[in-house]
C-alpha cells in the first residue's frame, strides 16, 4: 500500500517572494500581530483609566485660590468672589479666531489629537532625548488643566490622549473652546477669560474690541511676564505675533492688522483694581504669579500658605497709626491729617512704611506700604528711597568691623574714617542696600538712600551673623488634595563675617528683649526705626511723600521710643 501524498502548495506570498525572505516575513507578521494585540491592550488600559474621570468637571467653574498666613489664618481676598463662567455667546468671533491662530491652527479639523503635530513633536523629542515639545491641542490642554495631569512622561501623555478623545466625543468644539478659556490662567490674579477681561480692560469679554482680543490671547503663553499691567511692551509684542499668525492663516490681511493696532486699548490702571486689599497682598500676588508660571501650577482649588503673620502685621500697623495720630494732633505743621484727606486727591498727610523679615530665613512677616491703601496704592515699603541719617550707623560699624577696625558707638564719622567712603559703600551693598551713596565723608552721617525693605534685609543680615537673606512671601502651595506643589527654599548669601555682624549690633540699644535704633535725618524730614527682635528684623520709615520737615529731633526720638515701648516683644 503506497504512503505517498502530494506536497501541499506553498502560500501565495511565498510563491511571490524569494526563499531567503520567507523567514523574515514570517517573523514580521508574527510581530505585527503581537504589536497589534499590545497596542489594543494599551489602548484598552488607558481608556479604562480615562473612564474614571468625571467629564462633568469640564464645564464647572474651577474653585478659587485660598491665601493663608503662616499660622493658617485666611487672608481677605475679594478677587475670587468676582469670578464667573463665560458662555460661547460671550466670546467675540475675533477672539476665537485669534485663539485658533495662536494656539491650535487645526482645532476645528482634528479629533482632539493633532496627529501631524504629535508626530513632528515625537521626532523632535527623540532627537533631544527629552520632552521638549508636546504638540498639545486646546482639548489636550483642557484635559490636562481640568484633571491636573502635569508630569512629563509617556504615561501622562497616553492618559492625556485618552481623556482628550473622551472629551471630544462628549462636547462640541465650541463647548471645548469656551471651557478652555474659562479654565486657563491669564496672570495678575485672573483665572479664566471673564476675570481676565475685567482685570485688564475693566469690562466683560463680550465688549472687547479686536485689539484687546489679540492682546489677551497673546499673553496666554506667558501670563506673568507678558501681563500688560506689568509689561505693556511685551504684551504688545505678543499681540503683534498673534495678528501675524492670523495673517498666515488668512483670517486678516496686513492692512487689517494695521487698523487693529490703532484701535484704542482701554487698559486698566493697576491702582484702580479692587482685587488687592493691601500692599502686602499685592506683593504676595506678584510672587504667586511668578511661581505659578515657573512651576507650571494649574488653575484649580489651591491653598497658598504665605509668610505673613497677621497678628504681628495688625499690631505693627495699629501702633504706628497711634503714634502718628498723636503727632498729627499736635498740629505742628500745616499739612492735613489723614482724617482731613480729600477723596480722589493724592494724600499729603504724614506717611509711614514698615517691613519685618524673619531674620534667619528672609520670610516677610509684615509689610506696610503706607497709612491707607484706599488713598494710595504706592508701596512705600519697596519703592520709597529716602535718606537714612543716623540709621546708617550700624552699617558703617559693620564695614569697619569687617576690616578689623574699631567700632566707636555713637561716633559714625570717626568709625567710617578708618576705612573710607568707598569701602563703607561696598560693604553696605553686600548687606542689601542699593544706594545711591554720597562719595564723601557725609556718607558716614547717613547721606545714603534706601527703602524700608532694603533696611529690613540689611538689619537681618546683621542679626543673622552676616548671612543676607532673600525676602520672600510664599512658603507653600498645595492642591485640592493637600499635595505640595511648591515649597520655598530660603536663600542666604554670605555678606559679612559673624564677628563683624556682632560688632555692628553693638550700636543698637537693648530694649525689652530687642535691640533697636531710632533716629532722624539732619533735615528732620525723615525718621527711621530699626528693631532687631528675637525672630524678626523690622525697619520703619516715617515721612511725607513730598519731603517736608516732620518735627524736631527731640520730639521724633520721643515719639519713636514710645512706639517701641508699646510694641513690646514679638
Amino acid at each position: 500500500m503506497s504512503t505517498w501524498r502530494p506536497l501541499s502548495r506553498p502560500p501565495w506570498w511565498q510563491r511571490w517572494l524569494p526563499e531567503f525572505l520567507h523567514g523574515p516575513v514570517k517573523i514580521a507578521f508574527i510581530l505585527g500581530i503581537l504589536g497589534t494585540i499590545a497596542a489594543a491592550g494599551l489602548a484598552f488600559f488607558y481608556f479604562s483609566l480615562a473612564m474614571r474621570f468625571d467629564l462633568d468637571e469640564i464645564e464647572k467653574l474651577p474653585a478659587g485660590t485660598v491665601f493663608l498666613d503662616r499660622k493658617g489664618v485666611e487672608l481677605p481676598v475679594s478677587a475670587a468672589s468676582s469670578r464667573k463662567l463665560a458662555t460661547r455667546e460671550d466670546l467675540p468671533d475675533f477672539l476665537v479666531k485669534a485663539l485658533q491662530a495662536r494656539e491650535d491652527a487645526r482645532f476645528f479639523e482634528h479629533s482632539g489629537v493633532d496627529v501631524r503635530g504629535l508626530a513632528r513633536a515625537t521626532v523632535r523629542n527623540i532627537k533631544d532625548w527629552e520632552f521638549t515639545q508636546g504638540a498639545s491641542t486646546l482639548t489636550m490642554q483642557l484635559a490636562r488643566n481640568t484633571y491636573d495631569i502635569r508630569a512629563k512622561s509617556l504615561h501622562r501623555k497616553f492618559l492625556e490622549i485618552a481623556l482628550t478623545l473622551r472629551v471630544e466625543s462628549r462636547y462640541t468644539k465650541d463647548q471645548i473652546l469656551t471651557a478652555y478659556l474659562n479654565r486657563i490662567y491669564f496672570g495678575s490674579g485672573a483665572d479664566g477669560i471673564e476675570q481676565a477681561s475685567q482685570t485688564y480692560f475693566g469690562r466683560p469679554t463680550r465688549e472687547l474690541n479686536d485689539n484687546e482680543c489679540a492682546m489677551i490671547v497673546g499673553i496666554i503663553r506667558g501670563p506673568h511676564i507678558f501681563s500688560p499691567l506689568r509689561n505693556l511692551k511685551g504684551a504688545l509684542e505678543q499681540r503683534d505675533q498673534t495678528l501675524d499668525r492670523m495673517i498666515a492663516m488668512g483670517f486678516i490681511n496686513e492692512a487689517r492688522k494695521e487698523e487693529i493696532q490703532k484701535i484704542p486699548l482701554h487698559l486698566m490702571n493697576s491702582d484702580d483694581q479692587e482685587s488687592r486689599p493691601s500692599y502686602a497682598f499685592r506683593a504676595i500676588e506678584s510672587e504667586f504669579d511668578r511661581i505659578r508660571e515657573l512651576e507650571d501650577i494649574p488653575p484649580g482649588k489651591l491653598t497658598v500658605i504665605t509668610t505673613l503673620d497677621s497678628d504681628w502685621q495688625s499690631r505693627l500697623e495699629e501702633e504706628l497709626n497711634r503714634s502718628v495720630e498723636s503727632l498729627e494732633n499736635e498740629k505742628s505743621w500745616n499739612h492735613p491729617t489723614r482724617a482731613e484727606h480729600v477723596a480722589g486727591e493724592d494724600p499729603t498727610y504724614l506717611q509711614f512704611a514698615a517691613v519685618t523679615t524673619e531674620t534667619k530665613t528672609g520670610a516677610v512677616l509684615a509689610l506696610i506700604g503706607g497709612r491707607d491703601f484706599r488713598h494710595s496704592r504706592y508701596n512705600r515699603a519697596t519703592n520709597v528711597r529716602r535718606d537714612l541719617g543716623s540709621a546708617f550707623e550700624p552699617f558703617v560699624a559693620a564695614a569697619a568691623a569687617e576690616r578689623g577696625k574699631l567700632v566707636l558707638a555713637g561716633r559714625p564719622v570717626q568709625t567710617g574714617r578708618q576705612i573710607g567712603p568707598a569701602e563703607v559703600e561696598r560693604l553696605a551693598k553686600r548687606c542689601g542696600l542699593a544706594g545711591p551713596f554720597l562719595k564723601t565723608e557725609d556718607l558716614f552721617r547717613g547721606s545714603v538712600a534706601a527703602s524700608p525693605m532694603e533696611m529690613s534685609v540689611g538689619l537681618a543680615t546683621l542679626g543673622n551673623d552676616g548671612k543676607r537673606p532673600k525676602p520672600y512671601f510664599i512658603q507653600q502651595i498645595l492642591n485640592e488634595d493637600g499635595d505640595v506643589l511648591y515649597t520655598a527654599e530660603p536663600q542666604l548669601t554670605p555678606a559679612l563675617s559673624a564677628n563683624a555682624a556682632r560688632d555692628a549690633r553693638s550700636v543698637l540699644h537693648s530694649h525689652a528683649g530687642t535691640r533697636c535704633f531710632t533716629g532722624a535725618t539732619g533735615s528732620e524730614r525723615e525718621a527711621w526705626t530699626l528693631r532687631l527682635g528675637p525672630s524678626g528684623s523690622t525697619a520703619i520709615w516715617l515721612g511725607f511723600d513730598v519731603s517736608t520737615k516732620i518735627a524736631n529731633h527731640e520730639r521724633l526720638e520721643a515719639l519713636l521710643d514710645e512706639f517701641v515701648d508699646r510694641l513690646g516683644n514679638d
